[in-house]
C-alpha cells in the first residue's frame, strides 16, 4: 500500500482543524487521499498461444488493469527471480517477458493463470515458462525454435499483453511418442501414443528430440499423455551413421525399476524419421550396453 506514514497524517490534521470553519478546506484532504491511493495490481488469469499466418501469437490476459510496466528481450538463459538459478526452457532461443505491477497468484499463493510451464505444438513457440512472481513483479520465458523478430502490444477489455513472433521459415511434421498413462495403468498395449510436432529441416532429428523433451501440451496431458524422463535432462548430442542414431543424454539416468523408460519414447520417435533403423542411447558418461553393430541399445541404468 502506498500510504503516507502516520506522522504525516498527523501533520496534515493541524491545518484542517484551524480551517474547520471553511467548508472548502475539506477538498484538499480527499484529493491527497486519491494521490496516495495504492495502484491496482494486474492479476494474470490466462496464458495462451496460437499460430497465425506468418507468426505465433502469445497472449497474457489480466484481470484488472494492464501491468504498469512491460518489457521483452532475448536472453542466453532464463534466470529465476530471487534465487538466480537457471530455469530450463525447451528451445534454441529464449524471449524473456517482464511485467511490473502484476501478479500471477491469489492470496493463498495459488497460481491464477494455469501451469507454470506449458508446452505448445507451434512452429516457433515451444514452451512458455514462469521464472518469477514476487512483489508484483512477474516474469516469463518463451522457448522458441529460433530467434526471430517480435512485437509486443496491449489490448483492453479484457486487459491483454500480446506478443507476436514472426515464423519466416518452413517446418515439416514429425511424430513424437509419449507414454499413455491410462493404457499403461490398465496393462493395455501399446503404451505410447504418437502426436504431431512441427520441426525445421534439415535438423528434423534434433527437432524431434527437442519437442519430445518439451513434453505434451495441456490438451494432450488431459488425455493422459506423459513424458517419462527417467532422470534425463536433455540431449547432449545425436549422430546418425549407417542407419543408426547415436543419442547421448544428460542427467542421471535411472529406470527406477520400471519397464517403461525414456528409451521407449526416444526409440519410436527416431525410427519414424528417414534413414534411421536402429537407436543407441548413451548415458552422460557415454555408456551403452551394445555400442557396436546394427541393433538398438540402452545404458544399463535404464534396464528394469
Amino acid at each position: 500500500m502506498f500510504l503516507p506514514p502516520k506522522r504525516s497524517l498527523a501533520a496534515l490534521a493541524v491545518p484542517l482543524v484551524s480551517l474547520s470553519a471553511a467548508p472548502a478546506a475539506a477538498t484538499p484532504a480527499s484529493s491527497n487521499a486519491a494521490v496516495h491511493a495504492a495502484p491496482r495490481v494486474a492479476t494474470l488469469v490466462d496464458v495462451r498461444a496460437a499460430h497465425q499466418p506468418g507468426l505465433d501469437r502469445v497472449v497474457f490476459e489480466f484481470r484488472g488493469p494492464l501491468p504498469a510496466r512491460r518489457g521483452a528481450g532475448y536472453v542466453s538463459r532464463l534466470i529465476a527471480d530471487g534465487s538466480g538459478r537457471t530455469v530450463p526452457v525447451a528451445g534454441d532461443a529464449i524471449l524473456r517477458l517482464g511485467f511490473g505491477g502484476a501478479t500471477g497468484h491469489d492470496n493463498g499463493g495459488r497460481p491464477t493463470y494455469g501451469p507454470a510451464r506449458e508446452t505448445f505444438a507451434l512452429p516457433g513457440v515451444i514452451q512458455v515458462v514462469n521464472s518469477g512472481d514476487f512483489e508484483a513483479e512477474l516474469t516469463f520465458g518463451i522457448g522458441l525454435t529460433r530467434k526471430s523478430s517480435y512485437r509486443v502490444y496491449t489490448l483492453t477489455r479484457p486487459s491483454r499483453v500480446v506478443v507476436d513472433i514472426k515464423t519466416p521459415y518452413r517446418t515439416v511434421p514429425v511424430r513424437t511418442y509419449f507414454l499413455d498413462s491410462r493404457a499403461y495403468a490398465a496393462g493395455r498395449r501399446p503404451y505410447t501414443v504418437a502426436v504431431s510436432r512441427p520441426v525445421t529441416p534439415p535438423s528434423a532429428v534434433r527437432g524431434a528430440l527437442q519437442r519430445l523433451f518439451a513434453g505434451p501440451t495441456q490438451a494432450e496431458y488431459a488425455k493422459g499423455l506423459r513424458f517419462v524422463a527417467s532422470g534425463a535432462t536433455g540431449v547432449r548430442s545425436v549422430v546418425v551413421r549407417d542407419g543408426v542414431a547415436h543419442v547421448r543424454l544428460t542427467g542421471s539416468l535411472r529406470s527406477g525399476g520400471s519397464a517403461f523408460t525414456v528409451a521407449d519414447e526416444i526409440t519410436p520417435t527416431l525410427k519414424r524419421l528417414p534413414g534411421i533403423r536402429w537407436v543407441k542411447i548413451y548415458d552422460a558418461g557415454g555408456r551403452t550396453e551394445r555400442p557396436k553393430g546394427h541393433s538398438d541399445s540402452v545404458p544399463e541404468s535404464l534396464e528394469p
